[in-house]
């Protein structure tokens, strides 16, 4: 299936997804990041940021993001633009992750299920789109889609694993140098015997492959294999009810962006035993590479901004191991910023064990025994 009949749109905005590559790609080779494409926050934002677009000239509006980024879009979609409010018109390309009979990855099977029930619950028209779709069906769905646009309606098209055709792969790229997976041992080196809270991708990956090489257990590391964005503040959760334990939360710039506010509950918290760590590589990197925000603001200074009384940045080896060894002895809330370059392994796996198991370990390494 070729990307044709979304390029008759002229505003895009939203969060990047693997199965949407070839468009994403299409996006930023066409546009960069610019007033005709924006990649957002998050989901929600997004839908607003297209709102905005909408109400300043009449135009149809398409946000696109994978299917798990719906539940940031459900406030704004049916409190503000569903046809019973301010009858928005808008297009969504949905990235299908967790489609029944398709083997994935834990954290898409329940969305997976329950992609179209949402999608017609909040009102949705949704056309599903595979590697077989025809032109034909294509068009003849484009007339009901345009007819319902005509309304106010929203419509989705919800896009299977390799439905779309790749075009001209865009190139990702920051002048960063220090190696992600590195960055993460160091910081395993650092802090032993501390507990570990990893945001969703890649870095809960390196992770669980650096136990595995150094042959240790997972039982200290919570791995945030969904839930973008909510890393920092299961972190400070854990923090605040096992204060004898330090707390290392390992973010990444996407999903530290997503959720910002969560920083100033964070901040006020008193939590002392708390280290907030994110891993920069302003990019997207676990699902593509597209940049994100990242790369033009000051982290740290968010972070200070927010209330956090110690911070510290890092871009080359010497820089990090200061950071670390400075955080580790002030016994504080501290936050640091390491500047990663883009790029992992190739042969990076994804966690072999389940994630009730990981739930179960861990507790039982914070004391807790599971009653379910």
């Amino acid at each position: 299936m070729t990307l044709e009949f979304l390029k008759k749109y002229e505003f895009f905005t939203g969060v990047p997804d693997s199965l949407l590559a070839p468009f994403c790609d299409y996006l930023y080779t066409s546009f960069g990041t610019s007033g005709k494409h924006i990649v957002a926050a998050n989901e929600g934002a997004a839908l607003a940021l297209a709102l905005g677009y909408h109400l300043s000239t009449g135009k149809i509006p398409l946000v696109y993001m994978q299917n798990s980024g719906i539940g940031n879009a459900i406030n704004p979609l049916t409190s503000l633009i569903n046809e019973k409010i301010y009858k928005i018109p808008c297009v969504f390309v949905i990235g299908w992750r967790g489609e029944p009979g398709l083997k994935d990855e834990p954290q898409h099977a329940f969305m997976g299920e329950i992609t179209p029930e949402i999608l017609a619950l909040c009102g949705v028209k949704c056309f599903i789109i595979d590697k077989n779709t025809t032109q034909e069906e294509l068009k003849a769905n484009e007339r009901v889609f345009d007819e319902l646009l005509a309304e106010g309606k929203q419509v989705a098209y919800a896009i299977k694993k390799d439905a779309f055709a790749s075009g001209a792969k865009a190139k990702y790229s920051n002048a960063y140098t220090l190696n992600r997976e590195q960055c993460i041992a160091c910081v395993l080196d650092t802090f032993k015997d501390a507990i570990f809270i990893s945001t969703t991708g890649k870095i809960s990956r390196e992770l669980f492959e650096l136990r595995e090489q150094k042959a240790l257990g997972h039982e200290k590391d919570f791995l945030c294999v969904g839930g973008m964005g909510h890393a920092s503040m299961i972190a400070l959760g854990v923090a605040l009810n096992k204060k004898e334990r330090q707390i290392i939360c390992l973010d990444g710039d996407g999903a530290f962006l997503m959720h910002t506010g969560g920083l100033g509950t964070i901040a006020i918290s008193g939590a002392k035993n708390l280290i907030h760590i994110v891993l920069n590589n302003a990019a997207h990197e676990s699902v593509g590479g597209m940049p994100t925000m990242a790369s033009s603001i000051d982290l740290c200074k968010i972070a200070s901004g927010f209330g956090y009384k110690h911070v510290f940045k890092a871009s080359d080896e010497s820089e990090l191991k200061a950071a670390l060894s400075k955080a580790k002895g002030l016994n504080d809330l501290c936050f640091i910023e390491i500047k990663c370059a883009l790029g992992s392994r190739s042969d990076l796996a994804r966690p072999t064990t389940a994630p009730e198991q990981n739930k179960i370990a861990f507790m039982k390494e914070l004391g807790i025994k599971p009653e379910f």
